[in-house]
């Protein structure tokens, strides 16, 4: 709307909100549906930081069917007496004055998230219609707003309200109407608005999966608070709420994408520091005041026994996906005090001059910093940087201290974790240098160069990587039946001694000094890891080719963990399968010089059912049946018939479809690579039958 729409009486008062309408990227990031969702939690945020403050604990957040969404609470209530130097009351202060509010140079919260003052306004100036409604001192107080302008809208029905209804603007003096009675002691508020169609683009919308993760994450961070969502949109309402009574160390918990290589720690403190900034004094004048600050730290953590990384950093609740100054602290903290315990204990860890780097300590690490202090300085008011300079150095001062104290504790799940994540970063660096002067060797070699491949490796000729194999062969005895049985145009072999390393257990520097898993990775050629790269894997399809009984099911599982932990993509990607050979030969002998057939049978039920066909058909078979305890029973021609040839095999795919059955593969792994020999043999035994309804030929 341009300004000349305006009453004369609020032109003073849009000027800065008509500045918001022209440039809404500079308030709320862009016009899509992420500045939609800023809006949106710029309001919610005044509530969180009300419930902060002590007063009200649950807030609704109803998102309605015509595309409105509402915030309630029951905190104080936005204040509804005169301001005295505007001559408004505080609800139109605070949505239509930019840098106004209780949390601009005020003493009414000591850490909020909305400290720019400006929340409210710009979302008002943005909305083609909004509504608040407060109760306070027994009283329920209303006023409505268009495109930031204040007014009434003459609804056909009150109960359903539209920012299409005719809007008129006050001319000569605000009303703060009165609708409602309440009881003394009931205080909150109440606001409805519609983001304007002029300003934002065509098809934003309020997402509902993110406004349920922040809502959880709000819950995590306010330990005790209740966050009601309801949508309304759809066919059937969907209505969420959330409530943790614990805090980060919950919310690590609940983050954390790995099995826990140590308990979550907890490192609380604090520290004052002094800035000059600019105050507003009675006379209206803007004073340059040294002020002393107090800054809050408390952090979660915990190391996971894999190496994917989760930083998650916040300052008054509010989350700084970009960083600043606080997590800057946090790294140089972490890195000069783990630097300076890989130094005293170089002798145990074998380290010889190399330097610890950034990415070595969070391999593994699951976090969550925040940070409470008042007026922080951010970069922009999507306030996604967090810049004041003295938060650096006391969260570097409150980890170093919290460290020392961990470290130094004579308790010995202490001593036992604190010497399992040196270990851990150890591995870590060690891999990583281990991982460059691979590849710097890599780029040193050229065409004429002889393949550093293992001898042992029996490889195809095709150069068409999706259309070879690699065959993984437990044994000598199966490689040599195999070499005859193959395709060599498009299959390759590569044997394997017995059981492999148990990785699940065993470190990463452990893993890569392992001759077998070592090969494994070597032939694949696609790294490991976070190195790991799908698209330089020099096969299309794993095969794991062991023997049909309880040895051949644990080689398989080893052979599993290794690609689940340290290749998961080729699994992501289906293409890692395990050949199913079978376990019984039957011959049946037919009368006269008709040839006898070959029937091959998966299990003992299988068997026990083409036995049993065969007796009813009167057909007679030899017997003893021949039972395969090993592929290197087989000859040549068996071998291919019933597991190598494409037009006969069957194979077992191995898929990872989701993040949920990645979970549940951990925990299996688990269970099968742990300390506790029972469970995994009852595992092993009641899995050994072959599963029809995962296979593919």
């Amino acid at each position: 709307m341009a300004s000349s729409d305006y009453s004369a009486r609020h032109l003073s008062v849009l000027e800065g909100l008509e500045a918001v309408r022209k440039r809404p990227g500079m308030y709320i990031g862009s016009t899509d549906a992420r500045g939609l969702m800023h809006c949106l939690w710029e309001i919610i945020d005044n509530s969180v930081d009300e419930a902060l403050a002590g007063h009200g604990s649950t807030i609704e957040v109803i998102l309605h069917a015509d595309d409105s969404v509402e915030v309630r609470d029951r905190a104080r209530g936005i204040p509804v007496d005169i301001e005295p130097k505007t001559g408004l009351t505080g609800v139109e202060v605070v949505f239509t004055k930019l840098h106004a509010g209780g949390k601009f140079g005020s003493g009414s919260y000591a850490a909020s998230g909305g400290l720019h003052g400006v929340g409210a306004s710009v979302v008002n100036a943005l909305s083609e219609r909004l509504d608040v409604e407060v109760d306070r001192d027994g009283k329920t107080y209303a006023m409505s707003f268009h495109r930031g302008e204040p007014g009434t809208f003459a609804d056909s029905d009150p109960a359903s309200p539209t920012p299409d209804a005719t809007f008129s603007p006050f001319l000569s003096g605000s009303e703060l109407r009165i609708v409602g009675k309440v009881a003394k002691n009931v205080t909150g508020t109440r606001i409805r608005y519609w983001a304007d169609p002029q300003i934002f683009t065509r098809g934003a919308d309020f997402q509902t999966d993110e406004l349920m993760s922040r809502a959880r994450q709000t819950a995590f961070l306010v330990p005790g608070i209740i966050l009601e969502i309801a949508d309304q949109r759809g066919v059937e309402p969907v209505s969420t709420s959330f409530s943790f009574a614990g805090g980060i160390s919950e919310f690590v918990e609940y983050l954390a994408p790995d099995a826990p290589l140590t308990d979550t720690w907890r490192m609380q403190g604090s520290g004052t520091f002094t800035e000059t900034v600019p105050v507003l004094q009675p006379t209206g004048a803007m004073m340059p005041t040294e002020l002393t600050r107090t800054c809050e730290v408390d952090i979660a953590l915990r190391w996971g026994v894999g190496y994917d990384t989760v930083f998650k950093s916040f300052v008054n609740i509010i989350a700084t996906p970009k960083g600043g100054t606080h997590q800057a602290g946090f790294e140089q903290g972490m890195m000069k005090f783990l630097r300076s315990q890989v130094e005293l204990n170089a002798r145990r860890l074998k380290v010889g001059t190399d330097k610890l780097e950034k990415d070595d300590i969070l391999a593994g690490l699951t976090a969550v910093l925040t940070v409470r202090l008042p007026e922080p300085q951010f970069e922009g008011q999507t306030k996604e940087v967090l810049g004041t300079p003295a938060v650096r150095n006391i969260v570097a001062t409150v980890i170093a201290n919290t460290m020392s104290a961990r470290f130094a504790s004579p308790k010995r799940d202490d001593k036992a974790q604190t010497s399992l994540v040196l270990d851990k970063i150890v591995a870590e660096m060690k891999s990583r240098i281990s991982a460059r002067a691979h590849k710097e060797t890599q780029r040193r070699k050229n065409a004429l160069e002889s393949s550093s491949l293992p001898a042992k490796l029996v490889d195809c000729r095709s150069t068409d990587v999706l259309n070879t194999e690699l065959m993984i062969v437990e044994g000598d005895s199966a490689l040599g039946t195999a070499k005859l049985a193959r395709d060599s145009e498009y299959q390759a072999l590569l044997p394997i001694r017995g059981k492999i390393l148990n990785v699940q257990k065993a470190s990463v520097a452990d893993m890569l000094s392992n001759a077998e898993c070592a090969s494994i990775i070597q032939v694949v050629g696609a790294g490991s890891g976070r190195t790991f790269d799908i698209s330089q894997a020099r096969y299309g399809k794993i095969i794991m080719m062991s023997d049909a009984d309880v040895d051949g099911a644990h080689i398989r599982t080893l052979l599993l963990t290794l690609f689940f932990r340290y290749m998961r993509p080729m699994i992501e990607e289906g293409r890692v399968f395990a050949a199913v050979p079978p376990l019984h030969r039957v011959i049946v002998m037919n009368p006269g010089s008709k040839p006898n057939e070959t029937i091959y049978t998966y299990s003992e039920a299988e068997l026990n059912g083409v036995l049993a066909g065969l007796k009813r058909a009167n057909k007679r078979y030899q017997d003893p049946i021949q039972r395969y305890k090993g592929l290197g029973e087989m000859d040549a021609d068996q071998l291919a018939t019933t597991t190598m040839d494409r037009r006969h095999r069957t194979l077992r795919r191995v898929t990872v479809k989701d993040a949920a059955a990645a979970e549940e593969a951990t925990r299996v792994f688990e269970l099968l690579m742990g300390n506790e020999v029972a469970p995994r043999k009852e595992f092993i035994v009641a899995g050994d039958g072959f599963d029809r309804s995962r296979i593919d030929s």
